[in-house]
């Protein structure tokens, strides 16, 4: 009788330079470890990377956020090359932050859309299943051909609000874009939303922001799916303190947090910030609490795997 292949296929899995630490930690909960890669480097900058270890007819779970530069992009396509080179049943890309994610349409004349450009960049080197978290624009899943597993950190940080106990909590969404997101938040948590609208001149600068609806004598909890300069989240904080919120928290799955953004949170209104680690954080603060999604993505792994229903880790 022919063995049954995709049962039969052993599971492996590798982690790309700048997200090994989640990877070892994936691996850790799974209860495996990391396969072992080496990356050859030129001296003009180009590199290489190669499985020190045979994949051939196993299942390969290749785990990369590819956030700036854009070496953690190539080096993810380089890998799921490599792998498919080596003869691997099926490579599946962990990608927990996917980097390009705004640039999901053309917002103006002339301009690249980064995001379909990745998707296919990833299809054409040969990737069989994407597992990701919190896309900055669920249509994205749709600039795929192959499946797309798309994971929330309201997993995390939902159990996490509850556990606060706070009262006349209300959540925010930081701009229009973010009112799908808040109010799934608001649902689940059974509190009253208020949204967010600012004023930008030019990318990454807010003018001005205002909010629609009441924070006076409220907990405010505003949600988004990343955080890179901390500018609306810092004014939005102050703005809501000015109007009478009790305390300003945030919620954002992926900590960018690109230039001062991080000195822009300590001298702000806010409370504290609950990121995820889909991004190594780049500056510690005593604002900011980092809550894991190794055990959320081990979990997924081990049931994309074995062919279960995922459904039940959304929240």
């Amino acid at each position: 009788m022919k063995p049954n292949t995709a049962i039969n296929s052993p599971i492996k899995m590798f982690a790309g330079t700048q997200t090994a630490y989640l990877g070892r930690m994936i691996a850790k909960s799974y209860g495996t470890e990391l396969g072992k890669t080496t990356i050859l480097r030129f001296s003009d900058g180009e590199f290489q990377p190669y499985y020190e270890e045979s994949v051939r007819g196993c299942t390969v779970f290749i785990i990369q956020s590819t956030f700036p530069p854009a070496d953690n992009l190539f080096e993810l396509l380089l890998m799921v090359d490599a792998a498919k080179r080596a003869s691997a049943y099926k490579v599946i890309a962990v990608i927990p932050y996917f980097g390009f994610a705004r640039q999901d349409r053309k917002d103006k004349p002339r301009a690249s859309i980064g995001a379909k450009l990745v998707a296919d960049l990833l299809t054409v080197a040969g990737v069989d299943r994407i597992v990701t978290m919190d896309l900055h624009a669920d249509q994205i899943q749709g600039f795929f051909d192959v499946p797309v597993d798309h994971l929330y950190a309201s997993a995390l940080f939902v159990p996490y609000l509850k556990s606060l106990d706070l009262d006349d909590m209300v959540i925010a969404a930081p701009d229009m874009g973010g009112t799908k997101r808040a109010n799934a938040y608001s649902r689940f948590l059974n509190t009253e939303m208020v949204i967010c609208y600012k004023l930008r001149k030019k990318a990454n600068v807010v003018e001005d922001i205002k909010v629609i609806g009441t924070v006076k004598d409220k907990n405010v909890v505003i949600v988004d799916d990343m955080i890179d300069t901390a500018g609306t989240v810092c004014l939005a904080s102050d703005m809501m303190m000015s109007e009478g919120a009790k305390t300003v928290r945030v919620c954002a799955t992926h900590p960018i947090l690109s230039g001062n953004a991080c000195e822009k949170i300590e001298k702000s209104g806010i409370l504290e910030v609950l990121v995820a680690d889909t991004i190594p954080l780049s500056h510690q603060s005593p604002k900011i609490k980092v809550l894991s999604v190794a055990d959320l993505f081990a979990d997924v792994i081990n049931k994309v795997y074995s062919y279960q229903s995922i459904s039940n880790t959304f929240i």
